[in-house]
């Protein structure tokens, strides 16, 4: 078929990760010691409790070398202390790259390429996004920070050179999440970068927690930061449009941010989830001048009216209409929240309908992703979670202060989410300080698998170990005119029957983290396609026919028919 290209997955035991037929496997392992995944984050905490120490940093999951399987990305802290009696390790820590070899050798196995990489910034880590700036074929990187952001380009070979100071996209505030999003639909990607607060180590204060001990600041303890925007000018060149783009208007304690086209008007919207204060929905006019719409739409405060401790953010077509709901993550005592979408960017707040509410007031939530996990169709959801004030249940050490059991839920089809940590293997047992997650198919065998990342503690490789799975297609964009990876774009499976399973190519969301933009279909025990369409970002809708299941397929911008949708 013209433009579409596939291959199918490797088969049953090609890879290290295959298990075996004596006994039902966990739905997901941690492989991350067993596949060279080596590395533990380091907070820097020295018992002062500055700030950037309990936020931890975010995960990328990111193809950085063209061989079509994924790489992972993860940033590292260090001491705060401008003097400390860590400072002897302060020279080891790098942020972490290490790269994937299940292409072309069939096994999943992880290459530590950290010190080789050029990404050698020296500074705190907390998030990253991911996306081809210059429209080469290579995966670019912006590493947010406490202190300096930092804009890596790929030079191929999973080595980077540090652009930030040529490209005008530096910031020296506590920088966030971030995502690549082309908000002037010009097929470059422009960059949003959410800010938290006005914490220094120069203006630290000592807080105390419920019962006496210090403990961490409340976040608006501190002033909230302005984010930023930079519209990306085609010649490795940025320009800060916070003012004209009205972005500078509106402004919270930035932790998570999603973009789509909430509203259905062709222009990629953007969505900031804010700590303990409302959350802002930028409406895009498709010109990158924005207006937030976030207290008439129904999506700054939850159904009681409450400004909510929002962490990691998710949006995905949750109920099947077609249209991004949006799910974020909230403090212990907070529910997490669900918000229908209308279709015309209209939020109602459907936490308890879709029982997401009740078994999250225990957990503190960060990251967050859709991870159809089994293969059958709609979006289920997993949770990392971590406190981020003292339980009350500890013994000093900071793990059994901190810690949480990490969540899944599972769909049932009927618009209900019900918890499944207990079935979901030995990963969800496991107490620990979770921030940062990302989702992609690691192994390139048709199921989605996670890495999340720890404060003090291991990265976790989450191997979907699940059987039987259902049918599955996986489809990567290339762009002509709209942007190279086609981030943004609206894809639609079309079923013989006419539905539609509506997914978005991106690679923002979560809590300081970047996913897979390899958009991934469960198909459920139906292998029936009567076509992908696809709805690009610079406007063109189209279609493809004669796709099979069970493959992944790469599709060309301008290869297929017109799609009348």
């Amino acid at each position: 078929m013209a433009g579409c290209s596939g291959d199918t997955a490797p088969a049953a035991g090609s890879a290290a990760t295959a298990t075996g037929s004596q006994a039902p496997a966990p739905v997901f392992e941690d492989l991350a010691t067993a596949t060279g995944l080596s590395f533990n984050h380091y907070s820097g905490a020295t018992g002062k409790f500055y700030f950037p120490e309990i936020m931890g940093g975010g995960i990328a999951l990111v193809d950085i070398d063209g061989d079509d399987d994924l790489d992972v990305f993860i940033p590292q802290g260090r001491p705060l202390d401008e003097v400390s009696p860590d400072d002897d390790v302060a020279g080891k820590l790098v942020h972490g790259l290490f790269r994937n070899e299940f292409n072309p050798t069939g096994t999943l196995r992880f290459t530590d390429i950290s010190a080789d990489s050029g990404i050698a910034d020296g500074g705190y880590g907390m998030g990253v996004a991911t996306g081809d700036i210059d429209n080469d074929g290579d995966q670019d990187l912006y590493v947010t920070q406490y202190g300096a952001n930092v804009l890596y380009l790929n030079i191929g070979d999973g080595r980077f050179r540090d652009v930030t100071v040529d490209s005008g996209t530096g910031d020296d505030r506590f920088g966030s999440s971030a995502a690549f999003v082309d908000v002037d639909s010009d097929g470059l990607l422009d960059l949003f970068v959410a800010n938290y607060n006005t914490f220094a180590v120069s203006n630290h204060r000592a807080c105390r927690g419920a019962g006496g001990p210090q403990d961490y600041c409340d976040p608006l303890s501190y002033e909230p930061a302005v984010d930023r925007i930079f519209r990306n000018l085609g010649d490795g060149k940025f320009e800060d449009i916070g003012a004209a783009s009205g972005i500078n208007s509106h402004f919270g304690t930035g932790l998570g941010v999603i973009s789509a086209d909430f509203n259905a008007d062709g222009a990629i919207d953007i969505y900031v989830a804010n700590d303990k204060m409302a959350n802002i929905y930028w409406i895009n006019d498709g010109q990158a001048r924005f207006m937030n719409d976030s207290l008439m739409s129904g999506s700054a405060y939850n159904a009681d009216g409450v400004a909510e401790a929002s962490m990691g953010v998710v949006a995905g077509d949750v109920d099947g209409d077609g249209d991004d709901d949006l799910f974020m993550t909230h403090l212990t005592a907070q529910t997490n929240t669900l918000y229908l979408n209308d279709g015309s960017g209209n939020f109602r707040d459907a936490t308890d309908q879709l029982n997401l509410g009740a078994s999250s007031l225990s957990y503190t939530g960060f990251g967050t992703v859709w991870i159809d996990y089994d293969n059958d169709g709609d979006h289920d959801l997993l949770i990392a979670n971590g406190a981020v004030a003292r339980q009350g249940i500890g013994d000093g050490n900071r793990l059994s202060e901190y810690g949480q059991r990490n969540q899944l839920y599972t769909n049932d089809g009927e618009g209900r989410f019900d918890q499944v940590s207990d079935k979901a293997g030995a990963p969800f047992q496991t107490s620990r300080i979770s921030r940062g997650a990302a989702v992609g198919d690691i192994d390139n065998d048709g199921d989605l698998d996670a890495v999340i990342g720890n404060i003090d503690g291991p990265a976790e490789l989450l191997i979907n170990q699940g059987q039987p799975i259902g049918h599955w297609l996986s489809v990567k964009l290339r762009g002509v005119r709209s942007n190279r990876d086609g981030a943004g774009a609206k894809v639609g499976l079309i079923r013989a029957n006419g539905d539609i399973l509506w997914r978005r190519a991106h690679t923002d969301g979560s809590y300081l983290s970047a996913s897979d933009i390899r958009v991934h279909f469960g198909l459920g025990d139906n292998a029936d396609i009567a076509g992908v369409g696809v709805i690009w970002p610079a406007g063109r809708r189209e279609m493809w026919t004669d796709i099979d299941a069970d493959q992944r397929i790469e599709i060309v911008e301008g290869s297929g028919q017109a799609w009348q949708r």
